[in-house]
């Protein structure tokens, strides 16, 4: 089966992979916002997960990795709850992991484990995370999941060009199972749109603003028993409806605010909410010559200074002030 992808083209797939798109946890992915919260404000921030998982299983291949890999790229994001991180804020988890905690017993109980183990597959494998050098990396590192949520965010929210992101693919090398690119110039330009997306959209004040607003939504529902944590792994719109539905009438006036337009202000001496969010910081690896790897902020004065600012940020937070 040949598959398309707007930023890594026409790839043809393998079997099992296919089974495993047509299961119901990865289809359910189609209506879970990659924007989370952020969405219900402003509908431009319509990504999705599927399309973020279906990526990251291309790029990982694009990239060599194995068939493995790619089911494992492709079943990264399965737990993600209800508006992708809205849990973390709800449980106040500044990890924002929440969907791994709960990752094993969702595929358990789906048809996945069927499919792999017709394929001589087994299931602990895919689990074991530590397994896959292309998929997951801790932070300042690339990874595959880290690179396409940026490219795949940017150009389909912030319109960066594809000839762009096609230069950045194409300077792609994997040294000692490590992505790095192959010159300053695209550790600087990835460094640039990552903290564009990490810090300049992740902690606007718009997005503080949603995600604070529906955190307080589902939590009063579920210390009112009108929804449960099952509830959560229904998708976007599901989820909305069942907690309307309660006709609880704090809740909608809660629901009624998200949706309305809303003034906001950074404002850091008079200010409703405050969030630091996860702290997100990028070192790309450098390999000039294809052997040796090297952290681009001892090559690069721009990207120390970037890192700096994404540094203190970081450990700012976003103060907002809501104005109507």
């Amino acid at each position: 089966m040949f598959l398309s992808d707007e930023l890594y083209g026409q790839y043809n797939i393998d079997q099992v992979l296919v089974e495993l798109i047509n299961t119901k946890p990865i289809q359910r992915l189609k209506k879970i916002h990659q924007a989370g919260a952020t969405f219900l404000v402003d509908h431009h921030f319509n990504g999705n997960r599927y399309d973020h998982s279906i990526g990251v299983m291309l790029l990982i291949k694009k990239l060599g990795g194995s068939v493995r890999e790619q089911i494992a790229g492709l079943l990264h994001d399965v737990s993600h709850t209800a508006f992708s991180h809205i849990i973390d804020f709800v449980f106040d988890n500044s990890e924002e992991n929440y969907h791994e905690t709960i990752f094993e017993k969702v595929i358990l109980d789906s048809e996945i484990p069927s499919i792999l183990e017709k394929y001589q597959i087994d299931s602990n494998e895919i689990f074991e995370i530590d397994n896959w050098e292309l998929l997951e990396k801790e932070l300042p590192k690339l990874c595959a999941d880290r690179i396409d949520y940026t490219l795949r965010d940017m150009h389909t929210y912030f319109g960066t060009p594809k000839k762009e992101i096609e230069a950045f693919l194409n300077s792609l090398v994997i040294v000692d199972g490590e992505i790095c690119v192959n010159s300053i110039e695209m550790a600087e330009w990835f460094t640039v749109i990552y903290y564009q997306l990490a810090i300049d959209y992740f902690l606007d004040p718009i997005s503080i603003y949603s995600y604070d607003s529906l955190a307080k939504i589902i939590k009063l529902a579920l210390q009112n028993e009108m929804i449960n944590l099952n509830d959560l792994l229904l998708d976007d719109m599901q989820l909305m409806t069942l907690i309307q539905e309660s006709n609880d009438k704090e809740i909608l006036e809660l629901i009624n605010c998200l949706n309305a337009k809303v003034e906001l202000e950074e404002n850091d001496q008079d200010y409703d909410i405050h969030r630091k969010g996860k702290r997100r910081i990028i070192d790309v690896s450098v390999s000039l010559d294809g052997k040796t790897i090297q952290q681009s902020s001892l090559l690069s004065d721009k990207i120390a200074k970037m890192n700096k600012i994404a540094i203190e940020k970081s450990e700012k937070g976003t103060f907002v002030k809501i104005k109507r």
